[in-house]
């Protein structure tokens, strides 16, 4: 596994763990709107850059 990949898992494991504190936190409404939606924002961008990089990186076979 090459770091491009180990990168782009680990992008979008923050990623979704961003966006279920989100989540989370709109049911028990135990946050402001405005820190939502930046960390809303910040999974979402998190999350789709990690998918995008694990699916451009190429597996190379030495």
């Amino acid at each position: 596994m090459n770091m491009k990949r180990t990168f782009g898992a680990i992008l979008t494991i923050l990623g979704i763990i961003g966006l279920i504190y989100t989540g989370a936190s709109i049911i028990g409404k135990s946050a402001h709107a405005s820190t939502l939606v930046v960390i809303g924002i910040i999974g979402l961008l998190f999350f789709f850059s990690g998918i995008g990089l694990i699916k451009r990186t190429a597996d190379e076979v030495k």
